[in-house]
């Protein structure tokens, strides 16, 4: 005998079919009466199902819009189809989503069936993305690895290479994810050194969860820190500058990814900028293309002022 919840995924399965059933023609299918069929109906409205009914002799049931967001039945092309889809949108960066396809990508990939996971992983295997001339390949598998880390609270192994090639085993407490729009970084605290750090994911070599749940002591915002770290990273020249926009207008200009911000009252923002000299941040400060003052060093104030003689001259 069939179960009550095999036959609402059944008429699921059959109303997502045709544009429209009939109660008898359900009826026949599912060969049960009419009776049920509208029981059933009524069944999948409540869990969230927008089934929508016409009245008269050509009416009868179709699929609609839903209150909420109910479970979904593909078939297998279509459930490997959507994990494609969303391994491509966690990797390209163009969704604007990529931790929400990483983490849909992750709950997918936990509930599909040997012979799908098997497929998606001989796709992993042969697909490659081209990466940015300073960067390294990122294995999906690692990076669902750390996915799966953060979202189950898993203490992890890292064997990780710094920027100087040096390889290292890392204790940490895996927290978040954070995409750039250029590179994934983990957010972690690590027990060697108990602190929060923050990892380029395309330098972590491998990943090995430990069985031990995480110990996270009050969580920085994974966003900030990323940005902060990133603008703060070493460079050869930095230049302070004092910006006459108020902040949210100067984070927009000045992305906290490039600059570290701090409101100098209601219409100014300092901002600490890093970069490769003084004239290529004298380049990047005239771009902005808004009133400013450059507080130190002398090195870049005389570029930007060579700079501007140099753009005046050009236009008289």
């Amino acid at each position: 005998m069939v179960t009550t919840s095999a036959r609402l995924l059944r008429l699921l399965s059959l109303l997502s079919t045709r544009q429209s059933w009939t109660c008898a023609d359900l009826s026949a299918q599912l060969e049960i009466t009419e009776r049920t069929v509208r029981r059933d109906i009524a069944r999948l409205r409540e869990l969230g199902y927008g089934i929508e009914s016409e009245m008269g002799p050509w009416g009868g049931y179709h699929l609609g819009p839903g209150t909420s967001i109910p479970p979904l039945i593909l078939d297998e092309e279509e459930a490997l189809a959507v994990a494609v889809g969303l391994r491509t949108a966690a990797f390209s960066g163009v969704s604007g989503s990529d931790q929400a396809a990483l983490s849909a990508l992750l709950k997918l990939r936990q509930v599909l069936p040997a012979r799908i996971a098997g497929r998606l992983g001989e796709l992993d295997a042969a697909f490659t993305h081209t990466a940015r001339p300073d960067d390294n390949q990122i294995s999906p598998a690692l990076l669902l690895d750390l996915a799966t880390a953060c979202r189950r609270g898993e203490r992890t192994q890292l064997t990780y290479g710094d920027r100087a090639g040096t390889t290292s085993t890392r204790q940490v407490d895996p927290y978040r994810l954070i995409y750039t729009g250029r590179r994934w970084y983990l957010l972690a605290y690590d027990l060697t050194r108990q602190d929060w750090r923050t990892f380029r994911a395309d330098r972590i070599i491998d990943a090995k969860a430990t069985g031990q749940a995480t110990a996270l002591p009050d969580p920085p915002d994974p966003a900030q820190m990323v940005s902060t770290g990133i603008a703060r990273r070493a460079y050869p020249v930095r230049v302070t500058i004092r910006l006459a926009v108020p902040a949210d207008e100067a984070r927009r200009l000045v992305p906290p990814t490039v600059g570290v911000h701090h409101p100098d009252g209601d219409d100014a923002t300092i901002i600490d900028i890093g970069g490769p000299d003084a004239d290529g941040l004298a380049r990047y400060l005239l771009s902005l293309g808004r009133p400013l003052q450059i507080l130190h060093p002398e090195e870049v104030r005389q570029a930007f002022l060579t700079r501007t003689r140099q753009l005046l001259k050009d236009n008289q």
